[in-house]
């Protein structure tokens, strides 16, 4: 494999392969990863969207597992949980399903953690949800674990406090939001503002135009 190349955060899958896959197998983690490196992406971490809970108890350890083989060192950072603690609402929830979504608890991100052998590395959240706040502030007090925002719908003060109890990275940050917004009060101006926040931006040509592009690298540097 090269040694040098992208890092991407957001992998949900590749080759018609999905992490969130019921039928995902470990060989199937190994032809990704050999794959995207030979394509130029030499580590990334491997993202699990909303999903039942049996996803979660099947996939986590399975994804865990593969991470401690030797030649993963380096090349799969760690798991991403994009969900399931989102925004259901129109615009916010993409292509998430709103029914498969969970209230932020504590105790069940523990037994994800538990399941992914603490190989959870970010953790994407709606922080408006009740217990989203408190599920930060404890993720980042316990864990090395980045938490990201996403999917959110959130006002700037309840974006302010996330990022207060511990939020550093916005998920793709110009999507998963409405077509539509408030010209001035929007959960995009309101993350661009935020210093203590960086962003993660789809910038593959299609999901983001040039214009948004310029602007959030100016904003976050």
């Amino acid at each position: 494999m090269p040694r040098q190349g992208f890092v991407d955060l957001q992998v949900n899958g590749y080759l018609g392969i999905d992490f969130s896959s019921p039928s995902l197998e470990r060989d199937d983690v190994h032809r990704i990863t050999q794959t995207l490196a030979e394509a130029g992406t030499v580590a990334y971490c491997a993202t699990i969207i909303t999903s039942e809970l049996e996803i979660y108890r099947r996939n986590l350890p399975l994804l865990a597992e593969v991470m401690e083989a030797p030649e993963m060192k380096g090349r799969l950072l760690g798991i991403h949980l994009e969900g399931p603690y989102l925004s259901p609402a129109d615009g916010a929830r993409g292509a998430h399903q709103a029914w498969k979504m969970r209230r932020p608890e504590r105790d069940e991100f523990d037994r994800f953690q538990e399941w992914a052998r603490g190989r959870i590395a970010i953790l994407t959240v709606a922080p408006e949800l009740d217990g989203a706040i408190d599920l930060i502030s404890h993720v980042r007090n316990r864990y090395q674990t980045q938490v990201a925002l996403g999917h959110t719908l959130a006002s700037r003060e309840i974006l302010r406090a996330a990022a207060d109890a511990g939020a550093r990275l916005s998920t793709h940050l110009g999507n998963g939001c409405p077509n539509s917004v408030h010209r001035h009060d929007n959960v995009l101006f309101h993350q661009l503002a935020l210093d203590s926040l960086k962003a993660g931006l789809i910038t593959d040509g299609n999901h983001l135009p040039e214009d948004f592009l310029r602007i959030a690298f100016r904003c976050k540097g």
